[in-house]
């Protein structure tokens, strides 16, 4: 039997770019090899890292995993399946400019179809990046991209909601100015009623708008693109789903001596199947 040809990197981007044109779509976000194998299954017709994920995985906090081991996981991501991969990049691993375009020129380097860069700073003092730096920063994303070739998808996030600012003048004056500055997409996290989003989704247009879903909400998928989202990511919504079962069956056994917890456990023989394929080395 002819083992199926597996889709290039070229075809993935091709294909993730095609997904950003037109209607909307779901990109939940897998944390290893596994949960993306596993989404991909599900029909999912492309998947984002979520840094939080990935760094729970490594005993670490958010925004606390170093760059190369990120690299790593994004290159295992990329080997483990066949749809596009979008990088949660954070912001590109570096303060200054020419920092985020060498960082940004590794991670497409690992056959991502699309990366973000916030304009986040971690200073709490100082939670953005002014604009004019955050825009430098995006644009170096951009050449470097374009160095590399062009079809990586890149995607500038304006962190304002999570960031403690929460004003959506500055989130729309953000996202306009990194839609200049050369991204393909435009992402702010944070926004929760239909009243902005549509104000933001409208304020970008014709450039398409990530919506970040974290927790249980009233809108549908449906709901979700009549308001003109064109696509939909997680974040760390399912990887703290599954550490919140984990943490409830440990501590049931640790507190209780107690087996409840195993009682929704996907079967052995499930996984197997689901993992029994050979993957590349």
């Amino acid at each position: 039997m002819t083992t199926p040809t597996r889709p290039s990197i070229a075809d993935k981007r091709r294909r993730f770019h095609e997904l950003h044109r037109s209607g909307c779509f779901v990109i939940p976000n897998p944390w290893d090899a596994g949960s993306a194998v596993y989404l991909q299954s599900l029909g999912f017709p492309a998947l984002a890292s979520t840094s939080s994920g990935f760094a729970w995985t490594q005993a670490r906090a958010d925004n606390a995993a170093p760059l190369q081991a990120v690299l790593a996981h994004l290159r295992e991501l990329v080997a483990a399946t066949d749809v596009p991969i979008n990088a949660d990049f954070e912001g590109g691993y570096a303060t200054d400019a020419a920092g985020v375009a060498r960082h940004v020129a590794m991670a497409v380097d690992t056959g991502v179809a699309g990366l973000s860069i916030e304009d986040s700073t971690g200073n709490t003092a100082a939670p953005l990046y002014a604009l004019d730096v955050a825009v430098a920063r995006l644009r170096a994303a951009r050449e470097a991209i374009d160095r590399a070739g062009g079809d990586t998808l890149l995607v500038g996030r304006a962190e304002c909601f999570l960031a403690g600012r929460p004003d959506l003048d500055e989130t729309i004056t953000r996202l306009k100015a990194y839609a200049g500055a050369g991204a393909d997409c435009l992402y702010a996290p944070g926004l929760r009623t239909r009243e902005q989003i549509e104000t933001v989704v409208k304020a970008v247009a014709p450039k398409p708008f990530n919506l970040l879903v974290f927790s249980t909400t009233d809108l549908t998928m449906d709901d979700i693109a009549a308001l003109g989202v064109r696509r939909v990511s997680v974040g760390g919504a399912l990887a703290r789903c599954a550490w919140g079962g984990f943490m409830k069956a440990a501590t049931q056994l640790a507190q209780h001596g107690r087996f409840d917890g195993f009682a929704d456990a996907a079967s052995g023989a499930t996984l197997n199947q689901l993992f029994a394929a050979p993957r590349e080395p």
